[in-house]
């Protein structure tokens, strides 16, 4: 687990190999959302190229009660 300090102005940055393992690059566009007590942040992909990425996904899958 890397650990990173909040600017001033509420800012942090990525370490480089995370951003290296989810193809983050300059500019890119980052969803951040609250999960419980953590923040978790993931990299947008855009709707061409995650198209169909889903197909012969088995869906009958069983689920823990806490999860949706």
């Amino acid at each position: 687990m890397t650990s990173v300090r909040v600017s001033s102005r509420y800012q942090i940055v990525i370490p480089q190999e995370i951003r290296a393992a989810l193809g983050i690059r300059r500019g890119m566009r980052v969803h951040v959302t609250q999960y419980g007590t953590r923040v978790v942040i993931f990299a947008a992909r855009s709707t061409r190229k995650v198209r169909g990425f889903l197909r012969g996904i088995d869906t009958m899958v069983p689920r823990d009660k806490d999860r949706v």
